[in-house]
């Protein structure tokens, strides 16, 4: 599984830390779904630096599924999560 790709979008490099490999494992979250997230799903910022990019997947019945981000030079995903939801309190 690749550790990194390039993200149209935010013109950046994505990484994906172990951990996030491990959760998209668990959850059987694709690479190919990883990057349709990144590039089309929407986020929510909780400061400069984080925030969470979810996106629903038709085809998935766990749906939303999200990232927990980072963004600096690279945009670094740290986890993967299913049947997310955003709260209000998240900021």
């Amino acid at each position: 599984m690749p550790q990194s790709f390039k993200s149209v979008r935010f013109a950046k490099s994505v990484w994906l830390t172990d951990h996030a490999i491990e959760a998209m494992y668990k959850r059987h979250v694709t690479v190919a779904e990883i990057i349709t997230l990144i590039e089309n799903g929407d986020y929510f910022e909780k400061d400069k630096q984080h925030g969470w990019i979810f996106y629903y997947f038709p085809a998935r019945s766990d749906n939303n599924v999200c990232a927990a981000i980072v963004i600096g030079q690279a945009i670094v995903i740290k986890t993967i999560m299913v049947n997310w939801t955003k709260r209000s309190n998240l900021v």
